[in-house]
């Protein structure tokens, strides 16, 4: 009996482990690390961008308070040295951080911090940290958490990595090290993370978790608390494991996902020569199975060529760079983390992009979806950024119809997507992809490039591009698209929905733009007055005006502006306010007014129509189809007197070819049109 109870435990205690390894993301198969990023930026860019783009959630910074160095300015690794476990730190207060992690939440992200439970603060510091809390490394005094010299290991410096005992008992670059055997320690870590699950956090990278014991990492496991949604925490631990030394990844696989260091080094070897990729996973080299690898092109280390680091490709050469993200995202290895960075030169020590009181930068997006002041973001290369939706696609998949030959390497992944890649910037072969037989979007150009399966299974793969020579597409799942948050509608063999060229019909536009307090969003349109005759600037009379009528959206105050504004607004025209159109409170409309809406039930501003994210303004109205171009209508949107900029109109999603290209976004008569401002990426559907 006594053995079956045992058997019983173990069993179950072995449950519980593996769910170490679910990121509680609904299947979704990627994270981006936004090294640095201040909380406020991620959480803009989780509704902005990643929600869009179906990444699973955001590696962030550590959370908890931090030495401040002025000599030299604000090193990225101040955040490494903590004082406390007080939420406040140079990319926010605790206010902020939960803030940022409901907002990401509410789209679907789950946020992961970066904890640092091996050490505090380096001996020869001292002084207060970004929680105002005092300390002196030397006296192993920090009273913010409280920590004693009792609490920690008696100093002795790592200088042999072949010694197990060594590499987790000293010092690692004299930072002061923490005995996690001391059950005191243990209680205090389990505390500080039981915060973060308590604050909304999904889980944890674990920082130096070789310099650890596993059953140490264990004990403090199990005293957390299950996620407020139900499930264990996730675990991503740090294991440098090279190969060669006494310390390996597998002594951490029953603690959740471990980071593969070797994975880094076999995909540069794969770019430069795609016939490494045949190796690319080696268990020759003792490589950590697929299901427990927590994989990446490079990390805030290594790229750096610290920890692990020499030999890798980073940002620094981005068609390389392009390549082996797509590669990873495409390939059947691992749990995927994109890594999202900001310029440094020779300076390695070099923290973010800072303000001159050595304050850390706002993130700017650039009109084009990329990113300044520093920022580089990887994770919005669309090569990268949309391959996300390639690997979400195909989850549960292994690779085959396998071709490598000459620099070029494709594959297909289950019958669910293909992938081919050119090192060279040209392929022309006809490939077996083990689709289903359509017309498909290719991922990276946005559909400007579309693939043809015939019946058999085959596709012509062409790829004539020498900065981003990379072709994946898939079957159903979103479309993904360039440095835009792109609707994640669906790619489909099927007809294109049916236009609408008589009579008056429903039609919706979504536009997705976060504004700022007080601005709002306005529509304007109709027919190009250089394309179309009869048009006059008096909508009433003019032959590009289209007739329609608002649709009441509620009565409540935040549909005010919109009741008033669209009184008297009979046309969907160029010129703004018509006459005896409504104001608000004295203010004139400057086109056909817009309402802010959410996909948030029970959030002010929900509409159902809005399946997307926040910030997607909408117009309902009945429009006059037969005033159309054969059921199409071009129009743009304006916030606060701006126009969008130009843009250059294709087929949307759903749809089929709009009458002729022009600078303006195309929309369907009797249809939900939804668009990005300032972006051609757009998606046309039929009502629910």
């Amino acid at each position: 009996m006594r053995i079956l109870v045992q058997v019983l435990f173990l069993t179950f205690i072995g449950y519980c482990i593996s769910e170490y390894t679910d990121p509680h993301c609904d299947g979704k198969q990627a994270i981006v690390h936004l090294f640095e990023w201040k909380w406020s930026d991620i959480a803009n860019e989780c509704e902005q961008f990643l929600s869009q783009k179906g990444f699973c959630g955001v590696q962030i910074s550590p959370a908890n308070e931090h030495i401040i160095k002025t000599n030299p300015p604000a090193p990225w690794w101040e955040r490494y040295q903590p004082i406390s476990y007080k939420l406040d730190s140079r990319s926010g207060t605790e206010a902020e951080l939960v803030d940022m992690i409901q907002r990401c939440r509410k789209v679907g992200l789950r946020i992961y911090v970066d904890v640092v439970l091996n050490h505090m603060a380096g001996l020869g510091q001292s002084g207060v940290g970004t929680a105002g809390s005092s300390f002196n490394s030397d006296n192993y005094d920090f009273p913010g958490v409280p920590f004693t010299r009792e609490h920690f290991h008696k100093h002795c410096e790592i200088n042999n990595y072949g010694d197990a005992n060594q590499v987790r008992n000293c010092y690692l670059v004299a930072l002061t090290d923490l005995d996690q055997g001391n059950e005191y320690v243990r209680n205090k870590i389990a505390e500080f993370l039981n915060r973060l699950i308590d604050l909304g956090a999904a889980g944890f990278r674990v920082d130096a978790a070789k310099h650890m014991w596993p059953q140490d990492i264990q004990a403090i496991e199990q005293k957390l608390k299950d996620l407020p949604e139900g499930g264990r925490p996730f675990f991503a631990h740090e294991v440098i494991d090279q190969g060669g030394e006494p310390i390996t990844t597998g002594e951490y696989t029953s603690l959740g996902y471990v980071t593969e260091f070797r994975y880094c080094i076999k995909l540069g070897e794969g770019v430069h020569n795609f016939g490494n990729f045949d190796n690319a996973v080696d268990y020759g080299w003792g490589m950590t199975p697929s299901d427990h690898a927590f994989v990446f092109v490079d990390n805030h280390d290594n790229q750096r060529s610290h920890g692990g680091g020499g030999h890798i490709i980073t940002h620094k050469t981005p068609r390389d760079y392009k390549m082996a993200s797509a590669f990873m995202l495409a390939n059947d290895y691992g749990f995927v983390r994109i890594m999202s960075s900001y310029e440094f030169g020779s300076n390695t020590e070099q923290g973010p992009p800072h303000n001159g009181d050595l304050s850390t930068k706002d993130v700017r997006i650039n009109a084009d979806g990329s990113c300044g002041d520093g920022w580089v973001c990887e994770h919005r290369w669309a090569p990268i950024a949309n391959m996300v939706a390639f690997r979400n696609a195909v989850v549960g998949t292994n690779k085959g119809n396998y071709y490598n030959q000459n620099n070029q390497i494709a594959f297909s992944r289950g019958n669910k997507g293909f992938f081919a890649m050119a090192r060279d910037g040209h392929m022309d072969v006809t490939l077996q992809t083990g689709l289903p037989p359509g017309q498909y979007c290719d991922l990276i150009t946005d559909c400007a490039t579309k693939i043809t399966v015939d019946g058999s299974g085959m596709a012509h793969i062409v790829i004539n591009n020498n900065e981003e020579p990379i072709v994946a597409f898939i079957v159903g799942g979103p479309t993904g698209g360039a440095g835009t948050n792109a609707p994640s509608g669906s790619i489909s063999t099927a007809a294109p929905i049916p236009v609408n060229t008589a009579g008056w019909s429903r039609t919706v536009i979504l536009m997705e733009k976060q504004t700022s307090p007080g601005q709002d969003l306005f529509i304007r349109g109709g027919l190009d007055h250089g394309t179309h005759s009869g048009c006059t600037t008096s909508a009433a009379r003019s032959a590009c005006a289209i007739p329609m009528k608002a649709r009441n959206l509620g009565t409540d105050g935040h549909y005010a502006k919109y009741n008033a504004w669209s009184v008297g607004d009979t046309h969907l025209d160029w010129y703004g306010a018509e006459p005896g159109q409504g104001r608000y409170h004295g203010v004139m409309a400057q086109g056909s007014p817009a309402v802010w809406t959410t996909n948030v039930a029970g959030q002010t501003g929900y509409n159902s129509l809005n399946t997307y994210g926040q910030h997607y303004w909408l117009l309902d109205v009945d429009m006059d189809c037969s005033k159309t171009d054969n059921g199409w209508f071009e129009l743009k949107g304006i916030v606060n007197g701006q126009w969008e900029s130009n843009v250059h109109s294709l087929s949307c999603t759903g749809a089929g070819s709009p009458p002729t290209s022009t600078s303006n976004h195309w929309g369907q008569c009797g249809a939900i049109n939804v668009y990005h401002f300032d972006s051609n990426t757009c998606e046309i559907k039929k009502f629910p």
